[in-house]
């Protein structure tokens, strides 16, 4: 049942404007269509009901009373529920509930049961006493719990699946209670009675067609999303508990209630219909003087009574409370008062058990950040009032450590210099509760009380971090990731990791693995070797022209090689490069490290070699390990035309049947354009290695997702993509990609962060070869490059078909929806180059 009105409040919810236009032209026609129906009016009463005197005896005038003062209150409780809250869209989208649904319930009446406007007020009454807008702020919660304006619409299904069940029942149950009364054969109960059903089913009507529709549609204009912010999941689990609380025997009992007032409705329906015009002719009908037009009942209501008065006092009275004198911050009170029992209960449950004292004053003077910062200063020997420093850094220099001071007492420390903020972690013996002081001392700094609110730091392993990847660390940036593939890559299918926020990017990648599924990617690696350059100065061009003749000597070389090994089991010697410049000497070392990237490891060979060789030139000056002929980090020719890393060539055959049917365009349309833009603009831009389309987006989006160095995008990225006509007829395409400087690996760096080496097993190159050290390597650089061809084929053929522009509109949500075009192809994703 719940999953039928899920599905009918997200068709309300997605088609509003259908909605409330139905809605409200179906209200119109009850104003303007003749309907011959049963008429409650009093003037066939046996008394006359249009004359004052004999209306309103003194019990009516009480009972009515009490009544509509009862009705009052009860909206005023109702509205002040809502206010408590905090949320303007709540109390606005209540209000205006109340209001359509008070007018089609008024319109209802004037037209079909033909009530005189006399009897209107007290029909009014009767709808304010019965109306329930706590279903309607839960459902506006519900809805306002959306993360984003795409997820209104299902968040509002969510809401109708939840509450729809039990609103129907209730409904039910409620109107046939209440019609009881339309059997008495009292005209004044029976007049009530009918008023009070008709509320009931006006109420549920707007409640299911068109407050959802509403409800949707004030949202969306608004742009609101993420309302609750971080108390987004604290308001999703109270609504969703509140709403667990149904019992199913109460359920059970309705049911049953139901059918049996049901089958009394029938019987007694029937009868009085046989009697119906017998006791028609029985009816006097009087006439009176008293004026029952509209203007009459207007002024008459000038003309104020002892009812009228005591209800105008409560109404003023309770407005004047409400504007001036209600509290505004309930919900937030209250989401505090349940953050510290949660803190509490967490306490006790670890076996610390401080006390946490709260009153009525000290609430209404904190506020949720300082309750967020105080659950994050938690510890077991924190206190309020921090200690002397001098009785801190006793402690600190004691056997006991940090680890026994408070948060406060520690950030003494640091702001006294005593203990280092870049030590925070090492001092505390604990690196979250390290980074999280240090969070503290930057918002301290900062003044910004909320900068760290949405970024995370709990839940990682800070120990693989210290030391290897990161300092001065305050948290975590969680970046997206997707999956393209499967990429049949020599004859094997991965799933390529993609960590990016650029929109199309893995879909585009993903199109383009489509296209290769059937032929698949030839790879081939054609060297592999990092990297160094040192820089050398001589007294002269003559001694540093010497080094040069000295180490293209074989046996020379053997000994350089000798001392380079020798600082690593995986790191060899391969080549050596003599780059002169005046009495300026760059040695570039060109090594093999195993499964690693290798710029530490060749770091330590060659600044080791280095000093061999000093010691036998030794007027050499040693001015930098690096002196940029490496070229690391940086846009080169050197590593373009000589390599760096891993230097990878790979090709594809698209048969021309995919090219048109997935690729949407025609060979001759791809390789024309490859060289209009692949070749021949990249010459124009004078570029080095970048002639290609977008080898850049992939190569970074995997290396993020797997640990690697983001900034060696720049050597890495170096591509040339050559498109050309294949097969007999010219009508396949030969597309490859050759990079000759992929500076990758699967051990050190970033690859040892839990979330990167899950990438790495997902590619099945997690960690060393365990045979043959850097193997692993070698095939991530496969992968990689294999992945650069499908997302080069994606996105050309995107350019040679015209669907960048549309596909970027269609699938990136960064884009509105009133820039996209009217029609769309289906499978046109690329992304910018």
């Amino acid at each position: 049942m719940s999953k039928l009105f899920g599905v009918y409040g997200e068709l309300c919810a997605t088609h509003p404007w259908e909605v409330i236009v139905a809605v409200i032209t179906l209200t119109t026609c009850f104003l303007t269509v003749e309907k011959q129906g049963p008429s409650l009016s009093n003037s066939s009463y046996s008394s006359c009901v249009g004359c004052y005197e004999e209306q309103f005896q003194a019990a009516d005038v009480v009972l009515m009373t009490l009544i509509r003062c009862v009705a009052i209150l009860y909206s005023y409780h109702q509205f002040r529920n809502l206010q408590n809250l905090g949320s303007k869209y709540i109390l606005g989208i209540a209000g205006l509930f109340v209001v359509f649904s008070s007018f089609v319930f008024t319109s209802t009446l004037l037209n079909f049961l033909h009530i005189d406007l006399v009897d209107l007020k007290d029909a009014l009454f009767f709808f304010l006493l019965l109306i329930d807008l706590s279903k309607a702020a839960t459902l506006a919660q519900f809805a306002l719990t959306a993360s984003n304006t795409q997820d209104i619409s299902k968040q509002i299904a969510r809401g109708v699946a939840v509450l729809g069940p039990t609103l129907t029942l209730d409904t039910l149950v409620e109107t046939l209670v209440i019609g009881v009364g339309t059997l008495s054969g009292v005209r004044r109960l029976e007049m009530l009675s009918y008023f009070a059903c008709l509320s009931a089913i006006v109420n549920y009507v707007i409640f299911m067609t068109f407050y959802p529709a509403c409800l949707s549609l004030m949202l969306e204009l608004a742009r609101v999303s993420n309302f609750y912010g971080e108390k987004q999941q604290s308001i999703k689990k109270k609504l969703l508990e509140e709403n667990d609380k149904s019992n199913p025997a109460v359920q059970r009992v309705k049911l049953i209630m139901s059918f049996g007032l049901l089958v009394v409705h029938l019987q007694s329906r029937w009868l009085i219909n046989e009697n119906y015009k017998v006791n028609d002719d029985l009816k006097d009908s009087k006439n009176c003087s008293e004026d029952t037009s509209f203007y009459g009942f207007v002024m008459k209501q000038f003309v104020l009574g002892a009812d009228h008065i005591v209800i105008l006092i409560l109404l003023l009275t309770l407005m004047v409370k409400f504007i001036f004198f209600e509290p505004k911050d309930h919900l937030r009170e209250e989401l505090e008062q349940d953050i510290l029992l949660e803190i509490k209960r967490d306490i006790q449950q670890k076996g610390h058990y401080r006390t946490i004292s709260i009153n009525a004053e000290s609430q209404t003077e904190c506020n949720l950040s300082e309750i967020l910062e105080y659950e994050d200063g938690i510890n077991d020997k924190d206190t309020d009032v921090p200690r002397s420093l001098q009785n801190c850094l006793e402690i600190y220099r004691s056997n006991e450590g940090a680890s026994h001071l408070s948060d406060k007492e520690i950030m003494m420390l640091v702001d006294t210099k005593h203990i280092p903020a870049y030590n925070l972690e090492k001092a505390v013996q604990n690196p979250e509760r390290g980074v999280k002081i240090r969070r503290k001392i930057v918002t301290k700094q900062l003044q910004l009380s909320s900068v760290f609110l949405n970024m995370p730091y709990k839940n990682y392993d800070y120990s693989k971090v210290m030391g290897a990847c990161c300092e001065n660390v305050v948290g975590y940036v969680p970046v997206p990731l997707g999956v393209a593939g499967p990429l049949l890559l020599d004859d094997k299918f991965y799933y390529i990791p993609m960590a990016t926020t650029e929109g199309c990017l893995v879909a585009s990648t993903n199109r383009g693995c489509r296209a290769l599924e059937k032929t698949g990617v030839k790879c081939r690696i054609v060297a592999d070797g990092m990297t160094r350059a040192p820089v050398v100065r001589f007294p002269s061009i003559t001694r540093a022209s010497e080094l040069v003749a000295w180490l293209k000597k074989s046996d020379n070389f053997s000994k350089v090689k000798e001392q380079f090994d020798s600082t690593s089991r995986y790191a060899r010697l391969s080549k050596l490069s003599s780059h002169i410049a005046g009495r300026y000497l760059f040695i570039r070392f060109i090594a093999d490290t195993g499964d690693a990237m290798g710029m530490n490891m060749i770091s330590k060979g060659s600044e080791k070699a280095l000093k061999f060789v000093q010691s036998l030139f030794n007027d050499m000056e040693i001015i930098s390990l690096s002196g940029n002929v490496c070229t690391d980090k940086k846009s080169s020719a050197i590593n373009w035309i000589e390599g760096r890393g891993k230097s990878v060539v790979c090709e594809a055959i698209v048969p021309a049947n995919i090219v048109q049917t997935v690729l949407k365009t025609s060979t001759h349309s791809l390789v024309d354009l490859n060289i209009s833009k692949n070749m021949v603009g990249s010459a124009m831009a004078g570029s080095i290695g970048g002639f290609n389309a977008h080898a850049a987006n992939i190569v970074t989006a995997i290396y993020v997702a797997t640990g690697q160095d983001p900034a060696q995008n720049i050597a890495s990225s170096n591509c040339i993509t050559i498109m050309e006509p294949y097969g007999e007829n010219g009508e396949d395409l030969l597309i490859s990609c050759t990079m000759p400087s992929l500076e990758i690996g699967t051990v050190g760096g970033g690859t040892v962060l839990p979330a990167q080496a899950t990438c790495l097993e997902m590619l099945g190159v997690k960690g060393p070869h365990s045979d043959n050290p850097g193997d692993n390597a070698k095939q991530l650089a496969r992968i990689v490059c294999g992945a650069v061809l499908a997302g080069e084929l994606s996105l050309m053929a995107a350019l040679a078909a015209g669907h960048l522009v549309k596909s970027h509109l269609r699938y990136n949500r960064s884009y509105s929806e009133k820039d996209a075009p009217s029609k769309l192809p289906d499978r046109s994703m690329s992304c910018q180059t």
